[in-house]
């Protein structure tokens, strides 16, 4: 007899082997047919997976996330299927599951067309209605390699082939069309049904620049039709909101390719950008930091010292001086340590925060740049706190509220919690993990969070937390995070003096909150689709006159408003007001003051608020309260 234990503790038993799909239909036909796949003892496994011993199963149905991902890798093979059907000397390469979706890599002798597109998606939907089932069969490797060579797919050959000698691999077919695959899959091609081919691009085989050129098609898949429908409306929202396209429509930046990866500030940009930087300057005077500043260049050897060397210097940029190599600084923790080291330190002196808006640099991929969001020089909010074992908690639970209240005055309410574990390669014994990591999962407990586990996705010097930001369409930004490590004092020799007299490593939390100001900023134009709050908007109020008779009258109330420290412009052009109130309007400012002989008669304003409200009139006084409480209260 096998015993198989279900979600609910409720135990089935069955004469002999037995297959998931056996198990769902069991238990009921509706299960049975919702069935997409299995977790057999944790390990999400095919319908047709035989049970031949005791074990925990739960069925998987579209409704849980890891049916999701089985519908969204066997959509890749659908897709790869169609493109097989209708060229069939396109070779494929690899198709894996991404967020929202997938992709797979094609090797083909011009390039897809928006209408291939059109004509993949449709035979893809075809195909998913013949219903056709999705079979497994195990080869040998050098048979597999072999077979694949037999079909023209060179591509597949080569992947098997760097497979060690001697192992097994799995294929999956359905109809004419198999692949290589670890799975597991859908049962049969009819569970595909809500999905959308978006775009082609280019891929480097294997990611090297230096092989061909292949096609990328990108595709989302969905369980229901609604859910692919939220999807693809709040995708049009993104562009609504792009922060390359406000950025140039709201003359705030750009980009150039003289200097690909780097940011090219506007007068109207540059003013968001101090606002956010005095904001968070504040931030620091508020909370017991003291501001630093370090050099760009740092020596090689320091580098090497901290590990970046070994494990980032492909991101680092490298230039050579009477014989020394030297790289821009990629962080600012090490220049930290630096400061920190000059004179003895007591305990007393403990918790000691440095702040900076440190710039560095990245050699980021030319292929990953995106606008303002991934660059190749940027700046950060970047704090280090020095602290006793002791003050771990404390500190982080301290940075946890502060940064709440930060994202709270920029517009944001629901964040993400996550605790990045330790990772494969890192440096650091087990023992300093285990404290690093339980002070983190503490901190957020005790600050009554909501968390996740992410595990190997530490720092290589200590684990971390990651606050993610939730923004008006859904979408999430890792923006903050809180690093505990004690390698880098011990590799840079940072020590104090305790309570006893002798010498100590402080332990070093690393903490930045809105993290690099330039995708900060990028994540506010979006999230406010441009239309930035009061307080930050680059221009905060514009007096437009209806006629000359008016213009002197406008300059005083412009003079007025910027004598209260407001940003204020004054537009005295000749042309009709209606066309002037319209293009103000379309730089989404806060407010628009509109002045004729009633207004200038009565020392008054026309007051227009964003989104076409009329204020109607209001003395100029009454219109000044009422923007300071904006600015004041962060609306």
């Amino acid at each position: 007899m096998i015993q198989i234990t279900l979600p609910d503790g409720s135990q089935r038993d069955f004469p002999g082997p037995v297959t998931v799909a056996e198990v769902a239909a069991s238990i009921g036909a509706g299960l049975a047919k919702a069935a997409l796949a299995g977790k057999v003892d944790g390990k999400v496994v095919d319908t047709s997976y035989r049970l031949d011993k005791d074990a925990a199963l739960s069925i998987i149905t579209a409704k849980d996330a890891d049916g999701l991902e089985v519908i969204r890798h066997s959509t890749a093979h659908l897709l790869a299927y169609a493109v097989k059907e209708l060229f069939p000397e396109a070779q494929v390469t690899i198709g894996p599951v991404i967020e929202n979706g997938f992709f797979y890599d094609f090797s083909y002798k011009r390039p897809f067309t928006l209408d291939d597109l059109a004509a993949i998606e449709k035979r893809m939907a075809q195909l998913a209605a013949r219903d056709e089932p999705v079979t497994r069969r195990v080869l040998p490797r050098d048979e597999a390699v072999a077979y694949f060579k037999s079909l023209g797919e060179h591509y597949k050959a080569e992947i098997i082939a760097s497979i060690p000698a001697g192992e097994d691999v799995s294929l999956y077919r359905e109809g004419s069309f198999e692949d290589l695959c670890r799975g597991p899959h859908v049962p049969s091609t009819g569970k595909l049904r809500f999905f959308k081919l978006m775009k082609v691009a280019g891929a480097y085989w294997r990611g090297d620049h230096r092989n061909e050129m292949l096609q990328r098609i990108y595709g989302t898949a969905w369980a229901t039709k609604d859910e692919l429908q939220q999807y693809l409306t709040m995708l049009e929202e993104a562009e609504k909101r792009d922060h390359r396209k406000l950025g140039r429509e709201l003359d705030l930046f750009h980009v150039d390719d003289h200097a690909p990866g780097l940011v090219f500030w506007h007068p109207k940009g540059w003013t968001v950008w101090q606002g956010v930087e005095q904001y968070m300057r504040r931030v620091y005077q508020d909370n017991g930091y003291q501001e630093v500043k370090g050099p760009q260049l740092l020596d090689k050897s320091l580098w090497e010292k901290t590990g970046h060397w070994d494990k980032y210097r492909e991101n680092m940029f490298v230039t050579e001086s009477e014989k020394r190599e030297y790289a821009l600084k990629p962080m600012n923790c090490p220049g930290h340590i630096l400061i920190f080291k000059q004179g003895i330190k007591s305990y007393r002196d403990l918790p000691l925060r440095y702040g900076e808006f440190g710039q560095c640099h990245r050699n980021e991929p030319s292929g990953g740049l995106h606008g303002i969001m991934r660059v190749r020089g940027f700046t950060q909010d970047d704090g280090h706190i020095f602290c006793t074992e002791d003050q771990i908690l404390p500190e982080c639970v301290a940075y946890t509220t502060l940064l709440q209240k930060v994202y709270a005055d920029f517009g944001f309410k629901n964040i993400i919690y996550k605790v990045a574990t330790r990772p494969e390669q890192r440096i650091g014994f087990d023992e300093v993990w285990d404290k690093a990591e339980h002070a983190l999962i503490e901190c957020l407990r005790a600050s009554g969070c909501d968390f996740e586990i992410s595990p190997g996705e530490g720092a290589f010097y200590g684990p971390k937390i990651e606050y993610t930001l939730k923004d008006a369409i859904g979408r999430q930004w890792q923006c903050g995070t809180m690093q505990v490590d004690f390698s880098m004092p011990e590799r840079l020799d940072a020590e104090y003096v305790g309570e006893d007299g002798a010498r100590h490593r402080p332990v070093m939390l690393h903490r930045a909150i809105v993290g690099s100001l330039e995708r900060f900023i990028g994540i506010l134009i979006e999230e406010h689709a441009g239309a930035l709050p009061t307080w930050l908007a680059p221009v905060q109020v514009s007096v437009l006159n209806i006629t000359d008779a008016q213009a002197e009258y406008a300059r005083d109330v412009v003079k007025a408003l910027k004598n209260q420290g407001l940003r204020a412009e004054l537009d005295l052009r000749n042309e009709k007001i209606t066309y002037k109130i319209r293009e103000h309007s379309m730089q989404k400012l806060p407010y628009i003051l509109v002045v004729g002989d009633k207004e200038k008669a009565a020392g008054a304003v026309a007051v227009r608020a964003r989104g076409n409200a009329d204020l109607g009139v209001m003395s100029l006084d009454a219109f000044a309260q009422r923007i300071a409480g904006d600015i004041a209260n962060k609306r």
